[in-house]
Order: C-alpha cells, then structure tokens, then sequence
C-alpha cells in the first residue's frame, strides 16, 4: 500500500475541551437523523460516538430520533413530518432531496445538512451544514479516469437525473472532446436502473465509466462496483472510501472527516444555542485520490505509474 502525507489545510475540525461544558445541566437534547443509511452503519456510529466524546449520552442527556430512507426514497416525506412532530432540537440530513423536504417541513428547527447553502459564510433560513463540493470535483475525476484508462477513446457517464443538470453533463462532455474522447451519458432516476444502464454504458463500446456524484449512487455503490467488475469497466467514484471498498478509483473528501468530525461539532455548537447563521458552512479539508490495483488488474488495465505516484493510496 503506498500513501504520500497529506497536509490539512486551515479549517480543519476543533475538538472540545472539556465536554461537561457541552450541555445544560438537566436538559435532554433530541437530535433527528434523515439519512441514507441505516443507524448501524460505521459513519453513524462514529457520528453518535463523537457526540459522545462531546458530553451528550444517549439515554441520559440526548434522544436520538432516526430514520433512514436510502432503500425508501419515497417515504422522505413522511420521515420528515414525523421528525418535525417529534420536536428534536436539530436534524442531521444527507442528499438534496431530503434538505428540501425538511425545509418545507419546517423553518425553525435547525438542519445540519450534507449538500447546497446560499451563503458559506452565513446561511440564511435554519440550514447550514457541509458542502462536499461534489459537482466542482465531477470535471476532475473525470480526467483521472482519462489519465487512468491509456488509449481511452469512449467515455460513459452515469447520471442521476434528480441530481445533475445540463450543464454540468455539457461541462463533461466538452472537457472529454478537448481529449479526443467521445462521450455518452446513461440516466437512472431510481436503483432499479442502475444495472441496466452500466449494462447499457458496456454495450456502447465504452471502455470507462465516469459516476458523476450522487447519494443514490452511493446507496448503491456496491451493486454498481459488481456490475462495473462483471462488465471490466474501469469506474471512478465519488468518495476515497469507495475505492477501499473494491472500486477502480475514487477522488474526493473524505466522507469520515465531514459526517464523523464537522457535523457532529456543528450540532453541538446549535445545542449550546448558536444560531444557524452563526454556524458558517463547512467545506472538507481532506481530499484523496485512492486507486485499487487489484480491481484495475482483474479488469486487466494498467494504470499508468505517473498517476499511482500522485495517489494518496494504493490498493494493492
């Protein structure tokens, strides 16, 4: 495995002195989870963990209401309703979808969110969170899979029709012709059509698979790494930690250091009694290019040195 060190920038999370300062003696904080994961998975058990760390102990001093809606997209609305009748003191959400539903569901309790706020500095309304800056890294994963794939001359991308726009897919398609590469673009709207579409994407003749940001696509990041694996189509995904889990590569924040570190200390700072727009937008300060050699070898492409030296991880 190699690793070049890599260097925070400024920004980078504070932890807490002393965390018998982080609540009102006597009060039980309810805090509201709308995400795409189930409670058990490893990012939202270090959430809970660090707030832990932080002073709030569930059964004690903080009510946990959760709910997770990436195998039910259809019931975020529901899940929204019953939070905001459950009077939590903050939500924590993931995907635009679910942002915008709590925001018509309520506009006084605070939303800690994964995704887009008018102002970084100072939100306006009750959301404030972390940007990922997904779309801004699409165009650069975009060319580390040209750089990865020597010879490359027809590029798929997946799109979630929910998520991108036309001109972030006109964006990609130009910057791929300035390389000689022509360009076809493959929409799903729901799980169900992710193997039919990489299915389709394979069929085109193209020899790589672009998989533009996504929530649903990270819900079902494992179904797309074995038809992409069945179909030796090299893909580059979204977080470091999709490419650990068998991807070909992955270039971007580091989805731990945002949902285990910055939110759990935004909420935090709201149950101290910060105001939203006292609470500045967070962006990641880690950012890593992972490459899984041992995926790009049963696909039978070598990828070439110059890029596995700029790697910040190998998988080898």
């Amino acid at each position: 495995m190699r690793r070049r060190e890599f260097i925070a920038l400024a920004g980078a999370s504070v932890t807490w002195p002393f965390a018998a300062m982080a609540q009102q003696a006597g009060r039980t904080y309810r805090l509201g989870f709308l995400v795409l994961a189930p409670r058990d998975v490893p990012l939202n058990v270090h959430f809970l963990d660090e707030l832990l760390r932080l002073g709030f102990v569930e059964g004690q001093n903080l009510t946990v209401e959760f709910r997770a809606y990436g195998l039910h997209p259809d019931l975020i609305s529901q899940y929204a309703a019953e939070l905001v009748n459950a009077r939590v003191d903050a939500i924590v959400t993931t995907g635009e979808e679910a942002i915008r539903v709590l925001q018509q569901a309520t506009k006084t309790i605070p939303i800690v969110a994964i995704g887009f706020v008018k102002s970084m500095s100072r939100p306006d309304g009750n959301t404030t969170g972390v940007s990922f800056l997904a779309f801004e890294t699409d165009g650069k994963r975009q060319d580390i899979l040209i750089e990865a794939v020597p010879g490359l001359r027809l590029m798929a991308v997946l799109a979630d029709v929910n998520y991108a726009n036309a001109a972030q897919l006109d964006a990609l398609k130009e910057a791929a012709r300035t390389h000689g590469i022509e360009f076809s673009i493959h929409r799903v709207a729901k799980g169900e059509e992710i193997a039919a579409a990489i299915d389709s994407a394979q069929a085109s003749g193209a020899t790589a698979l672009n998989i533009m940001a996504s929530p649903l696509f990270w819900t079902n990041r494992h179904l797309i790494m074995e038809r992409a694996a069945a179909a030796r189509l090299p893909t580059i995904h979204q977080f470091p930690e999709m490419a650990e889990e068998g991807g070909f590569a992955a270039y971007g924040p580091l989805s731990s250091q945002v949902y285990s570190e910055i939110m759990p200390q935004q909420i935090v700072k709201l149950f101290r009694g910060s105001k939203v727009a006292d609470i500045p937008v967070e962006q990641p300060t880690k950012f890593e290019l992972v490459i899984n050699l041992k995926t790009a070898q049963a696909m039978g492409v070598t990828v070439p040195e110059a890029l596995l030296v700029r790697a910040d991880k190998v998988i080898e």
